[in-house]
């Protein structure tokens, strides 16, 4: 089994910042992507960036340019920088992790998410 750990959300003030983190951990083979999704009350959950294990980003547009996602392929962490914080980033941030455990068998694992509050 894999298990997919998120840490760092919080309350912010708008056009602050805040540093997500994401720790995938068990009988990992390989990864084959790391992503960050996000759900607001009343909203379906969305992408917000992910990085494949080659580096390649992909990023939500409402967050180019302000978010930066990163990854430490060693240690199957992936960060998210979030930078000027808007009120409608608000939501519970998910991770995911897709791969394959060591059996060869495909997995796709969440974390239990974390919440992020832009606010003044």
């Amino acid at each position: 089994q894999v298990q997919v750990v998120e840490s760092g959300g919080g309350l912010v003030q708008p056009g602050g910042s805040l540093r997500l983190s994401c720790a995938a951990s068990g009988s990992i083979f390989s990864i084959v992507a790391m992503g960050w999704y996000r759900q607001a009350p009343g909203k379906q959950r969305e992408l917000v960036a992910d990085i494949t294990s080659g580096g390649s980003t992909n990023y939500a547009v409402s967050v180019k340019g302000r978010f930066t996602i990163s990854r430490t392929n060693a240690k199957n962490t992936v960060y998210l920088q979030m930078n000027n914080l808007k009120p409608e980033d608000t939501a519970v941030y998910y991770c995911n992790a897709a791969g394959y455990e060591t059996t060869l068998k495909r997995f796709d694992s969440w974390g239990q998410g974390t919440q992020v509050t832009v606010s003044s």
